[in-house]
């Protein structure tokens, strides 16, 4: 059952720009590289560890398992929990002789090997989309921001869709799928939010009672039992009271998602702060942004960007992306020249082979999840 009466009251309830980051990681063998099936052991293996056992889920196959920082005051408190939580979880996956992958597709692994973990929630998902839930073999970063107030929360999610494309281009760091060179820089993108129902760019919807009308429609007309089936690449979030930002790609470094998270707190916070000065949302089509979803997807930071928010629509080069969020967020965030996706091309470009590109992203993660733990006081 979808309470829409009360999530509308959790929203009312809410503190602004409390913070919680969600990170999916994949379960590697550390010698074949394939994908482990090591969930339900990591997960039994940390119940002995208060704050590692209430960190840790599941997320859809066995060879995937997402860390969780809880609610931070803000985000630098956010991130302090998710670094604690990252140390705990890199040490257990590391004394299990499991590596942790964090790029938004695993290279090389078949998805038709892949299993999907054994709860209530994920038969759901199963048995109401098949293969698309079978191919799902993805792994990103989501970011919730406390919104206080309902309207106030859809009308950010309104505010942050031509926002959407720009932070998946900067977070692409997909570019194989089942082994091949897909060409793209978000495979996981393409996979996922191209495949998932109610999945991608929603359409604004202005106020709380016109995102209840429409959870309500479905569920009356048996689309859906649990708000989390609105796979939206934002959405407001019924039992935290946030808004919650799920277009981007896992990312390579712990210094890149922490930074991405910054930056993602901080479009939330400034399209907020629009909304409380009565600043309408720019009036786009759906169209104009599914353009800039597809060129984030194709190109990432290496290609052309519509600017949707001037008088004339025109392109710009992707790689400012960063630069014109800073301007827009004030947000001071460092993130790298070339991002995953960027520094993976270069090394197929260069003819590496897809299991020496994945190496190497294993290399970088370990070197920076890894030196959290490496770096905490005895």
């Amino acid at each position: 059952m979808i309470d829409v009466a009360a999530a509308r009251e959790t929203f009312e309830a809410s503190a602004d720009f409390t913070v919680g980051i969600e990170e999916e990681f994949a379960l590697v063998d550390p010698t074949t590289l394939e994908l482990a099936p090591r969930f339900e052991q990591l997960r039994d293996a940390a119940a002995s560890d208060a704050v590692l056992s209430e960190s840790i889920a599941g997320e859809l196959i066995s060879s995937e398992i997402e860390i969780r920082s809880g609610v931070g005051s803000d985000v630098h408190d956010a991130l302090a929990r998710q670094g604690e939580a990252r140390r705990r979880l890199f040490t257990l996956a590391r004394d299990h002789g499991v590596v942790l992958g964090a790029t938004g597709t695993h290279p090389l692994s078949d998805y038709r090997e892949q299993h999907i973990i054994d709860t209530e929630h994920y038969r759901r998902v199963e048995d109401g989309l098949k293969y698309v839930a079978w191919r799902n073999n993805t792994f990103s970063v989501h970011v919730h921001v406390g919104v206080q107030g309902a309207d106030r929360a859809v009308r950010v999610c309104d505010r942050l869709r031509p926002v959407l494309p720009l932070l998946l281009a900067v977070s692409a760091n997909s570019p194989y799928i089942d082994g091949r060179n897909s060409g793209l820089h978000s495979g996981r993108s393409q996979t996922f939010t191209r495949s998932f129902p109610r999945c991608g760019i929603p359409d604004p919807f202005g106020s709380w009672s016109a995102w209840a009308d429409y959870v309500d429609l479905l569920v009356r007309t048996g689309s859906i039992v649990e708000f989390t089936q609105l796979w939206w690449s934002v959405r407001p979030h019924h039992s935290f009271g946030t808004v919650e930002v799920r277009i981007c790609d896992a990312q390579m470094t712990a210094t890149e998602s922490d930074a991405l998270s910054e930056l993602i707190t901080a479009c939330v916070r400034q399209a907020a702060e629009e909304v409380d000065a009565g600043m309408t949302p720019p009036d786009l089509p759906h169209r104009l942004i599914e353009e800039n979803m597809w060129r984030a997807i194709r190109h990432g930071l290496d290609g052309q960007m519509l600017d949707l928010e001037s008088g004339l629509i025109a392109e710009f080069p992707a790689v400012e992306i960063v630069d014109r969020l800073k301007a827009w967020t004030g947000a001071d965030v460092s993130l790298p020249e070339l991002n995953g996706a960027q520094r993976q091309r270069r090394m197929i470009e260069a003819g590496a082979t897809p299991a020496e590109v994945y190496a190497e992203c294993l290399r970088e993660t370990q070197a920076t999840y890894l030196q959290e733990t490496c770096d905490e006081p005895a």
